[in-house]
């Protein structure tokens, strides 16, 4: 096989956008990503994840050796064991340790900027797609639409815009994702001299679920690191600049919609959101109040938890898709983030091929059909978790 010039646009700088940037910039691939936000870090996406086998191997195949190791550096290593509570703090169940497995916390937009760095030339910013357009057979370029009345022309389009994916809506416009029923009020608390004794030792295992009555739960993880963000950066990869937030733990409460007093917690200011879960926690333990006092003031945010429904396999075209773009999924599995890595992995390697003279269309099939096996079968796992969980409304069953 011959060595071709593959254009690749990628539409999103999410994690697995930037993760598959990066592989496919150390294949040769030409590849250029497309972000509706005006720059990296302005939005809060979240806080803490937690990183399984397959996402650390993907990002060890993906990034270059110093980045990989600035990853490694910069995350936590907290104890497997996971202790089950009550809302009294009463241990309701206990799961051990899983020997072949080394847990992984990271920052959030901490990874994200490693994942961006080396990439400022292939990633465009301010550029957010309305449409995109393919020739009438199909086998031609793909032309994406920007609301700056721009466009853009490549061999395949990759959307990794996230779970209100413009390309999804076109490409795939009968695969739903539907509401939960679930909400969720995020929030962190620093780890310092102050801090610390306000969490039982089960806390700083690697995730602590808590289920309260009325279907009320909170969730905790902590993420603690060996050596400073900044000092680690300094040694590894010189003259990276990094997110550092120290250590903290990440704290979210949670219940069904019908337990909020507000329709719409969107509408809420940081302090409101704050004060409401506080609110809604005034029977739990005093100690787990405590820890929701002290949730940094203007860290407080709120979600909505949304999951794909599964759908059929589609005829396969220049347009693809990964991560919460096409699978979506309740973070009660915590693997929505792993399965993004995943796929980036899985897609990089793909056209990595179509690159060195594989037929595309085909590469892409086998991508598309191992993803949505793997892909929607954590989307039903989640799915059973969620119900398990926080009370979430099932997946349909047709």
């Amino acid at each position: 096989m011959s060595e071709i010039r593959l254009r690749v646009m990628v539409i999103g700088a999410g994690l697995g956008g930037l993760c598959l940037a990066q592989g496919l910039r150390r294949r040769g691939v030409d590849v250029t990503v497309y972000e509706r936000d005006d720059a990296l870090l302005v939005r809060n996406q979240g806080y803490r994840l937690y990183i399984d086998p397959t996402g650390d191997r993907v990002l060890r195949e993906s990034l270059p050796a110093e980045l990989y190791e600035l990853f490694r550096a910069t995350a936590g290593y907290p104890p497997l064991r996971i202790v089950k509570l009550d809302d009294q703090l009463n241990e309701t169940r206990v799961l051990e340790d899983d020997p072949d497995e080394t847990p992984i916390s990271v920052d959030r937009l901490t990874l994200r900027q490693i994942l961006f760095e080396g990439l400022s030339d292939h990633v465009v910013f301010g550029k957010k797609l309305v449409r995109y357009e393919t020739s009438e057979a199909g086998d031609g370029p793909v032309t994406a639409h920007f609301a700056d009345g721009t466009t853009a022309t490549g061999d395949v389009l990759v959307a990794a815009d996230g779970v209100n994916s413009v390309v999804r809506q076109q490409y795939l416009p009968h695969a739903r994702i539907m509401d939960s029923g679930v909400r969720q009020v995020y929030g962190k608390v620093p780890l310092n001299a102050d801090t610390l004794g306000l969490f039982p030792d089960v806390m700083f295992n690697v995730f602590t679920p808590l289920v309260g009555s009325r279907e009320r739960y909170m969730g905790i993880g902590p993420h603690q690191l060996n050596e400073p963000v900044a000092q680690a950066a300094a040694r590894l990869a010189p003259g990276t600049e990094l997110h550092d937030t120290g250590d903290f733990l990440a704290c979210y409460f949670g219940a069904r919609v019908e337990r909020f007093p507000h329709d719409d917690l969107r509408s809420l200011t940081s302090p409101e959101l704050h004060a409401l879960a506080l609110d809604m926690t005034k029977d739990w333990h005093p100690r787990l109040r405590t820890i929701i006092e002290h949730w940094l003031p203007d860290a407080v945010f709120p979600l909505t938890l949304r999951t794909s429904v599964p759908i059929p396999a589609w005829p396969t075209s220049r347009v693809t898709l990964l991560g919460d773009a096409i699978h979506t999924m309740s973070p009660a599995g915590g693997a929505g983030a792993n399965t993004a890595l995943r796929d980036a992995g899985a897609l990089t390697e793909a056209l990595g091929r179509a690159a060195a003279g594989a037929p595309l269309i085909p590469e892409l099939r086998t991508y598309e059909a191992d993803m949505t096996e793997y892909g929607f079968a954590a989307v039903r796992e989640s799915a059973k978790d969620g119900a398990e969980r926080y009370h979430a409304n099932p997946l349909p069953t047709v």
